[in-house]
């Protein structure tokens, strides 16, 4: 009862669809008919409402991160599952056939629940790497495969500074599974920037 109980609420969270909900009640848009036709807040932010874009930025990031630490103090053995069930609820939300966001932010949140230094880590990094090549994808995945290495061959020094990891078990392999899926959610920008036609950000 209560792994169905954790398997429900982690993917309903992370099903819910931030972007395209304020997007359409505030703005009447669509914000799968506008850019690169993604629900997040990068693509909420070409709508050009800076306010709706940052309102869905923090909303997907509270959508991984409240199931993850929900987890963590009532089902604490599920947290990993809570953590990739709320990720993959947002990359394939029942509500619109499964073709969902990139799960950046939401990525952001679980990262949150389970360690505020790689989350910090995360952040500095993207915004290191968008400020250098201008690219939001470029930068999700080099910051994504950079929380991967540095857990994996420094875990041990990341738990001795950092009060915060609140899971007791190892996580490396839930973050080398968020790396491969958030190369699979970024694979036709991985395709545009072959080809030249990756759409930059404005910071």
């Amino acid at each position: 009862m209560e792994l169905i109980l954790v398997v429900f609420y982690s993917y309903l969270s992370g099903s819910i669809l931030f972007g395209l909900i304020l997007t359409k009640f505030f703005g009447g848009l669509d914000v799968r008919k506008i850019g690169s036709g993604n629900i997040g807040a990068t693509n909420v932010l070409r709508t050009g409402n800076k306010y709706l874009a940052g309102a869905t930025l923090i909303l997907d990031i509270l959508k991984g991160y409240i199931p993850v630490v929900i987890t963590q103090y009532y089902f604490s053995e599920y947290v990993q599952l809570s953590a990739l069930l709320a990720f993959l609820g947002h990359i394939f939300p029942l509500w619109v056939k499964f073709k969902g966001g990139k799960g950046v932010a939401t990525y952001l949140g679980i990262l949150f629940a389970l360690s505020y230094s790689l989350s910090f880590l995360f952040i500095f990094t993207w915004l290191v790497v968008s400020l250098i090549f201008k690219y939001s994808s470029v930068s999700s995945i080099f910051s994504s495969l950079t929380i991967f290495v540095v857990t994996f061959f420094r875990e041990n020094v990341i738990k001795s500074f950092s009060s915060s990891l609140n899971v007791g078990e190892d996580i490396r392999l839930i973050l080398f599974i968020f790396f491969i899926l958030m190369l699979f959610t970024h694979r036709k920008n991985v395709l545009n920037l072959k080809n030249k036609t990756e759409q930059k950000i404005k910071l």
